[in-house]
């Protein structure tokens, strides 16, 4: 396989979203995986080693990423940022964009991947949504960045990531996170402390009024994925990707998918 999911612009008025499993990821944990030798963007054909070159088709012609690290910062990847490129990535856990045929891309292997999306609006964006960027407020700050944008009616889909009987942490983190997003609340399979990041996603989402679409699946059990806890420092990363198709464009559905 190549995507756990893949979402037709066609379907949507004009959106694409896609996650891809470990045949269709980046290789390694490492930002520079999507970085050109030339510049801060990596296009769809740069480098065939990559999963990236497995998405040929989906209906974008540049695929934009950043450095994340766990924060709430949001990127608007605009004509200008297109145009001038970068120097490095920028440091951010999110992107938004109303640019057509743009792949707006955040890798994972463990926190939740999320794509969102006003196709009436013309209003794209992903986010690199963990224990802590869920903490600091990344879904919300990613709302509110596309509100700006001119988005309305908002509508999300999350990708796979660890699931609350697999998500072990120690009991005083676990309490202290509870204290603050109660829907954290789990317990592992084997009866130790744990956190449900999908229900803190959901409850936030739904407090900002997003309708949302949950992608089955569990990184830690799924040997078709990328996981950080299970795979340790060899773990890849899954991409999740989001796109405005371009007018006229065809829509996704690549040979190999």
């Amino acid at each position: 396989m190549v995507f756990r999911a893949l979402i037709d612009p066609a379907a949507t008025g004009g959106v694409g979203v896609a996650f891809t499993d470990r045949d269709g990821a980046l290789p390694t944990a490492s930002a520079s995986d999507l970085v050109r030798e030339s510049s801060g963007w990596l296009r769809v054909d740069a480098r065939a080693d990559l999963g990236v070159a497995r998405w040929r088709g989906l209906g974008f012609h540049e695929v934009v990423g950043v450095d994340q690290v766990h924060g709430d910062a949001v990127v608007v990847v605009d004509e200008r940022l297109i145009a001038d490129g970068v120097s490095e990535l920028p440091r951010a856990d999110a992107l938004v964009s109303r640019l057509p045929g743009v792949g707006l891309v955040i890798r994972t292997a463990d926190c939740l991947p999320v794509a969102l999306a006003d196709p009436h609006a013309g209003v794209v964006g992903v986010a690199h949504a963990g224990r802590r960027g869920l903490d600091v407020g990344v879904l919300a700050r990613t709302v509110s960045v596309m509100r700006g944008l001119g988005a309305r009616r908002l509508r999300a889909w999350i990708g796979p990531g660890i699931c609350a009987q697999c998500y072990e942490v120690d009991a005083p983190l676990a309490d202290e996170f509870v204290a603050r997003h109660p829907l954290a609340r789990a317990t592992t399979r084997w009866g130790t402390p744990a956190l449900d990041l999908l229900g803190v996603a959901l409850g936030q989402l739904a407090d900002a009024g997003v309708e949302v679409e949950v992608i089955p699946g569990c990184t830690r059990e799924d040997a078709d994925l990328f996981s950080h806890r299970r795979d340790g420092a060899a773990a890849g990363r899954q991409a999740a990707i989001a796109w405005l198709m371009v007018p006229g464009g065809a829509s996704a559905g690549p040979a190999d998918s």
